[in-house]
C-alpha cells in the first residue's frame, strides 16, 4: 500500500470524497455536519493523504492545523469494499506520525455518536485517543464525540 499527499485535483479522489460527503449527509443532521468540502480541504492549513493498494484508491485522511501545536484529523474514509481490512489503521498511524513530524503536540478529532460511527470511535480508542470537551470552534452537540491525544 502507498500513502501519498494528494492535491485533490484528480477525478477519482473528487468522486471518492463526494461519496463520503453524501453518505455523511444522509445520516447526520445538517446542523451537526462538520465534513470539509473540497475547498475546505484545499486550504493551506490542511494536508491531505490518499492510500492506494495496487493503484486503486482505498482510503483517505487529512489533518488541519488549528495552531502551532494542535491539529485535527479530518476526512478519514475507507472504501466500503475495504472496511475492516487495516487500511484506516495504517492511514491513522501515518497521520499521527506526520503530525509529530510537523511539530504538533496534540491531535484532536470530531466524529459521530450514532452506531454508524462505532467502528471509527473504536479505531480512535485503539490509537489511544481519549474523549474530551469540544475544541476549536466546535460546540457541545449530542451527535458529536470529541477525542484528543497528546503526542
Amino acid at each position: 500500500m502507498k500513502i501519498s499527499v494528494d492535491d485533490l485535483s484528480g477525478p477519482e479522489i473528487i468522486d471518492f470524497l463526494d461519496a463520503h460527503v453524501r453518505e455523511l449527509r444522509s445520516i447526520t443532521p445538517l446542523e451537526s455536519k462538520h465534513t470539509l468540502d473540497l475547498e475546505g480541504l484545499r486550504k493551506p492549513e490542511v494536508t491531505f493523504w490518499t492510500i492506494e493498494d495496487g493503484g486503486t484508491l482505498v482510503g483517505c485522511g487529512a489533518i488541519r492545523r488549528l495552531d502551532v501545536g494542535h491539529a485535527e484529523v479530518k476526512s478519514m474514509r475507507t472504501a466500503p469494499s475495504r472496511k475492516r481490512s487495516g487500511i484506516a489503521s495504517k492511514l491513522l498511524a501515518h497521520i499521527i506520525a506526520e503530525a509529530r513530524r510537523m511539530g504538533c503536540s496534540r491531535l484532536s478529532l470530531e466524529t459521530g455518536t450514532t452506531d454508524f460511527f462505532r467502528p471509527a470511535r473504536a479505531l480512535y480508542e485503539k490509537f489511544e485517543f481519549e474523549y474530551c470537551a469540544p475544541f476549536a470552534d466546535y460546540k457541545e452537540d449530542p451527535n458529536s464525540a470529541f477525542m484528543t491525544q497528546l503526542l
